[in-house]
């Protein structure tokens, strides 16, 4: 059965030089100088009409942030990543599925886990305000870039992108969904026994394109659900509603955007990272 082939390939895709050393050296890098806002200019701008707050402007959660300490953060979630990938190594219906099917579970679901992993942890992260390019900044930017690559040239790398066209930085309203999530499993004191079903739950989903062994993956999905619950019944008096609030960090985990994740704790320290060959490298690698 297909659904128990072993890949045979593991070792082949690993690069000389390898991405998750650079993560995990990181510390040795040269901190990145932290970027204040500039102050507006005077009298650029209405302000606040009298009687309504200034803080009212609801583009706040727009602003584009970055961290505050960006080696001890980005350190931090690295080193996360590898306990999470190690964790999921570790599974052993995981490892019965053939690498493509692997990926595909690992690709959709890095940064949910990886999330769960840092509330896990208890991983705490500051953000300051930065200051980014204007709209019309970026306009003449990516001109000026279109106009030195003619038209048969090669394309340019995928990256995170802002609404002018090019790699921004998150914005305070995505920064601000992580940071709820992580409250909201702390304020539930989720335990370790816990911490591991919901993470089976998010890894088994048996809904991504690309699956063939999807009714084996549901099984397990659903195994996951299942333990989860008998747990909570066991340990917990009010176990309907302590499941109920569980079952809400699921919901809450479809908010988290894997480009933000990687915006964030990955581009300070690595640059532009491809997360597909990251994961694929670190599949491969015995953690």
């Amino acid at each position: 059965m297909a659904c128990v082939e072993r890949c045979r390939c593991c070792a082949d895709s690993r690069r000389h030089s390898s991405i998750l050393y650079n993560i995990l050296k990181s510390e040795e890098q040269a901190a990145s100088e932290r970027r204040q806002p500039p102050p507006p200019p005077p009298g650029q701008g209405p302000g606040p009409r009298r009687g309504q707050p200034g803080r009212g402007c609801s583009c706040g959660s727009q602003r584009r942030v970055a961290l505050k300490s960006p080696q001890v953060a980005c350190k931090a979630a690295s080193a996360v990543l590898v306990k999470t990938l190690r964790f999921v190594q570790n599974v052993p219906c995981f490892q019965e599925l053939p690498l493509d099917e692997q990926l595909v579970l690992v690709r959709s679901c890095w940064a949910p886990l990886l999330v769960l992993g840092l509330a896990q942890d208890r991983v705490h992260f500051e953000t300051v305000e930065s200051a980014e390019p204007s709209m019309l900044q970026r306009i003449l930017t990516n001109r000026r870039h279109g106009e030195q690559h003619s038209p048969r040239g090669p394309a340019p790398a995928r990256q995170h992108h802002g609404p002018g066209g090019g790699p921004h930085l998150p914005s305070a309203g995505e920064i601000q969904a992580i940071k709820g999530f992580l409250a909201k499993c702390w304020s539930l004191d989720i335990s370790t026994k816990e911490y591991a079903y919901l993470k089976g739950t998010v890894l088994f989903n048996p809904d991504l394109p690309g699956l063939q062994c999807t009714q084996y993956i549901e099984g397990l999905q659903r195994e996951a659900q299942q333990a989860l619950n008998e747990h909570v019944r066991l340990i917990h008096r009010g176990y309907e509603a302590r499941f109920a609030k569980l079952n809400v960090v699921l919901s809450l985990l479809r908010s988290i955007n894997a480009n933000v994740i990687a915006e964030l704790f990955f581009r300070p320290i690595i640059g532009a990272v491809n997360m597909d060959d990251m994961l694929l490298e670190m599949l491969c690698a015995k953690l």
